[in-house]
């Protein structure tokens, strides 16, 4: 077993500590394609505990200050321009990695809701930019929470990176007894600390290399030399719909257009989230050669192996070998349900898991509920248009009422329920 590391670390010091690599990746095809589009993103706390318990709002301002004025390290940009694909070209271009290094990130404002008496975070830029504010964010609020959470408590923090082990022994123990279970490190968002994340990393990575891909966050791949594993997250196709909306278009079009887009720029980084607009409207979208050309699929809502049916029978509509296709499965994941899934589909799809929080935050202590989604999206030309996500997790759309109604009309000619909350 690993022991934990104390004492500094480098890796806190960097802007992808906080990073994963689904978010330069968006961000060059942004650069390249929507380079003027200013974006919104706002955090939502969807949990019951209050984050300004534990999160001071001038302390959360100053932390994301040092961020922003820190920016990218020459080691950091060195470390994308490192990355090739298997034909030997570089993943990211000269001119965007330029671009980050020219670049600094827009401000990010933190204030307290007197609505929910608890704070409120949003910022406000460049597409290109703008984007890696959520990883970020959402990773300094946990940090931040837990930190004083445990100084406040008086606990002790060996017996609780102790309790951590254990339970991080229940998925070593699992793994080495099925080594065709293949996993990847996906907790920066709602990690305990960077440090948490960096040891669990070590231990999956030393006690069964065989099951891990490699892990989401930039910073760890490069100083841990493994594989960064990433696509494209729920904003693309959100905010293609927004600029199609503010454009006065058809938003149903905008998401094969950020397929084709990506598939174009990425064409070995094709595997496809598949529930923005719910999976039955995915399915209905992608098209026969899509699903030739990319590799499989990422399943982050909704019953795992109603999807996975949803998959193998579109698949062989499509006189598609489903045994040639993955799935991702990356919806809140735990030893039992990767078990019960693993089960279920290893002999119809080839499945792999990619595990954030109960990697990366499973201690004892209750983890936070929040994200940080694009709400907003803005033309030059001053247009602009809230945006939409419809989840497979009935209830849980998201953007607003009327708006959301609307989308629904237009993807399913339909009214989509949604609960109060």
């Amino acid at each position: 077993m690993e022991t934990l590391q104390s004492g500094p670390m480098i890796e806190e010091t960097m802007l992808s500590a906080g990073i994963d690599y689904y978010k330069p990746t968006m961000s060059q095809l942004q650069f390249e394609k929507h380079p003027d589009k200013e974006v919104t993103f706002t955090f939502k706390n969807r949990g019951d505990q209050r984050i300004a318990d534990y999160v001071g709002e001038e302390e959360l301002q100053a932390q994301l200050d040092q961020v922003r004025e820190r920016g990218w390290a020459q080691r950091e940009l060195n470390y994308l321009a490192s990355l090739t694909r298997n034909d030997g070209e570089c993943v990211f271009s000269g001119d965007y990695l330029d671009y980050l290094a020219k670049s600094q990130l827009p401000e990010v404002r933190v204030t307290m809701d007197e609505e929910s008496s608890d704070l409120a975070i949003e910022t406000t830029g460049k597409w290109p930019l703008v984007t890696f504010w959520e990883t970020i964010v959402m990773s300094q609020v946990s940090e931040i929470y837990f930190s004083n959470y445990v100084r406040i408590n008086n606990l002790d923090i060996e017996e609780i990176y102790s309790e951590g082990d254990r339970r991080l022994d229940k998925w070593v123990e699992f793994l080495q007894a099925n080594p065709d279970v293949k996993v990847s490190e996906f907790g920066t968002r709602r990690r305990f600390s960077l440090r948490w994340q960096k040891h669990i990393t070590k231990r999956l990575d030393s006690e069964c290399p065989d099951n891990l891909l490699g892990t989401s966050n930039v910073c760890l791949a490069s100083t841990m030399n493994l594989s960064p594993i990433g696509t494209f997250a729920h904003e693309m196709p959100m905010v293609y719909a927004g600029i199609a909306d503010a454009k006065g278009e058809n938003v149903r079009s905008a998401h094969n257009q950020m397929l084709e887009d990506w598939e174009y720029k990425y064409p070995e980084l094709l595997i496809a989230l598949s529930d923005t607009f719910t999976s039955d409207f995915f399915f209905q979208d992608f098209t026969k050669q899509q699903a030739e050309a990319w590799k499989g699929l990422r399943h982050d809502s909704g019953d795992a192996l109603e999807f996975a049916s949803k998959a193998v029978t579109f698949y062989r509509r499509n006189a598609i070998s489903p045994k040639t296709k993955s799935i991702t499965f990356s919806d809140g994941l735990n030893v039992e349900s990767v078990t019960r899934i693993h089960k279920a589909v290893k002999d119809r799809v080839v499945d792999s898991y990619g595990v954030g929080t109960n990697f990366t935050n499973n201690l004892g202590i209750k983890a936070l509920n929040v994200v940080m989604k694009a709400t907003h999206v803005r033309l030059p030309c001053g247009h602009e248009a809230d945006t939409v996500k419809l989840s497979d997790n009935k209830g849980k759309h998201t953007g607003p009422e009327a708006l959301v109604q609307r989308y629904g009309k237009v993807i399913f000619n339909t009214a989509l329920e949604r609960s109060a909350s």
